[in-house]
């Protein structure tokens, strides 16, 4: 992915994009705890952020920097470094293929010139409807379900450039069958400064 040059004296307000809410700064708080530093925070602070806005904005990003205290190029570093952050909006539906060598040798390109070819996006672009995008990753960790595909975090295995219409036409294709874990989202007991947990 290539970053265009920003000057933060020249970019407007829409470029900025939308800021994260107090309710989401305070749920980015609520990971401090649990790390030994707020820089250790950066990960779930951008999930957290792109979680509540769909994507992370210019605005976002540097609203990140300064709750962790850590100047906004350390936060795109990262951005531009995992592949599922996104800068721009995605789509409601997140398509991510595996691109891992078992992938591909089990038909993955078929599959990739076939999401391609039927939703009309390359790599890292949503449709203009807003409701899928796409990308690849080097590995999601199924070998043995090759060629393998998220549906935002829904596994599907096995797929074949046959099987996509029939996948992407399926209103459940996104659904999880076991719940999420709790433990995002879940309260953290607080702790005395000689380390007992209050009650």
């Amino acid at each position: 992915m290539s970053w265009r040059a920003i000057d933060r004296k020249t970019v407007t307000d829409e470029q900025l994009g939308p800021a994260l809410s107090e309710a989401v700064l305070d749920k980015i708080r609520s990971f401090f705890p649990r790390y030994p530093s707020r820089q250790a925070v950066m990960l779930p602070a951008l999930h957290i952020a792109q979680e509540a806005l769909g994507y992370l904005s210019l605005r976002a990003m540097h609203q990140v920097a300064e709750l962790l205290e850590v100047p906004p190029a350390a936060v795109l570093d990262a951005v531009s470094f995992y592949t599922h952050f996104w800068t721009r909006p995605r789509g409601r539906k997140v398509i991510v293929l595996c691109r891992s060598l078992t992938c591909e040798l089990m038909g993955g390109r078929e599959v990739q010139d076939a999401i391609q070819r039927r939703l009309g996006i390359g790599e890292h672009e949503t449709t203009p409807d807003g409701e899928w995008s796409f990308m690849t990753e080097e590995c999601l960790a199924a070998c043995e379900h090759a060629p393998c595909m998220l549906i935002n975090e829904k596994l599907h295995r096995r797929v074949t450039a046959d099987d996509l219409d029939r996948i992407l036409a399926d209103p459940e294709n996104d659904r999880l069958s076991t719940p999420r874990s709790d433990l995002y989202d879940a309260p953290q007991p607080c702790t005395s400064e000689f380390g007992g947990i209050v009650v």
